[in-house]
């Protein structure tokens, strides 16, 4: 059954961030989950990354990381996530879904609400 989100500090969150290689988005995965900020993070590897940094344009390989989270979390998730990137200026965007199935979202709460 699909949940209908309305703006809650327990509506579920996905927070993106890309990062360098496969060591590091599993080192800050691990952390967000030990730390309950997260309740799952799913890693991608094949990501490949235009952009421009400091006037000059640049091409890498990234990995895509992708965690599972609610709006209450927001603040803390975000800053842990900037504490702990290896980049200068990391990408980290949240997008929340309109519709999610209620048992998932129900068990991403009951996953960061609880103690580590």
């Amino acid at each position: 059954m699909p949940h209908n989100s309305t703006e809650n500090a327990n509506d579920l969150l996905v927070v993106v961030t890309s990062l360098p290689n496969l060591e590091a988005a599993t080192a800050l995965a691990r952390a967000l989950v030990e730390t309950n900020l997260a309740a799952c993070v799913q890693m991608s590897e094949g990501l490949y990354s235009v952009y421009r940094w400091e006037g000059k344009v640049c091409e890498e390989q990234e990995v895509l990381l992708s965690a599972k989270t609610i709006a209450l979390r927001w603040d803390e998730i975000c800053t842990f996530i900037k504490e702990s990137h290896p980049y200068d200026l990391p990408e980290i965007l949240a997008f929340s879904p309109k519709e999610y199935e209620q048992q998932y979202g129900e068990w991403v709460q009951a996953e960061v609400n609880s103690k580590p």
